[in-house]
């Protein structure tokens, strides 16, 4: 099972790095997701979405960034979660404080997924944005 869990956190990562569009994100939801976002850089505050929100936030997402690249550094399983250490790369698709259209930024992660009937209940993130002002 630790296994199958790390396989779909994996192709979900792969799915969130490749997608053309917020639909393609929602079969990995469960449909009481809730995401946990804690304050860094880009959200001051700590911020929950449910699934509609992550499907908007996805869909901006877009519009802001040209491309992204999920590096997975480490994985973990405990139980029914798995923890992915990763460095993620965005390339813009608008100026964000001193970094151009086509410019970089970088951040390192660690995500918490967990999981009900092999989708996606809860997620937090951590996210450390390397400086870019």
């Amino acid at each position: 099972m630790a296994t199958d869990l790390k396989q779909i956190a994996a192709a979900f990562i792969q799915t969130l790095q490749n997608r053309k569009s917020a639909e393609e994100l929602m079969s990995f939801y469960h449909p009481d997701i809730e995401q946990i976002e804690y304050p860094n850089t880009l959200t001051k505050n700590t911020t929950i979405r449910k699934l509609n929100d992550l499907k908007l936030a996805a869909e901006k997402g877009k519009q802001v960034l040209q491309k992204e690249e999920y590096q997975i550094l480490n994985s973990y399983t405990i139980g029914n979660t798995v923890i992915l250490e990763a460095l993620w790369t965005g390339t813009l698709a608008i100026p964000l404080g001193n970094i151009p259209v086509g410019g970089q930024m970088k951040a390192h992660f660690a995500q918490f997924f967990e999981f009900k009937d092999g989708k996606i209940i809860r997620q937090r993130n951590y996210d450390c944005f390397e400086p870019f002002n």
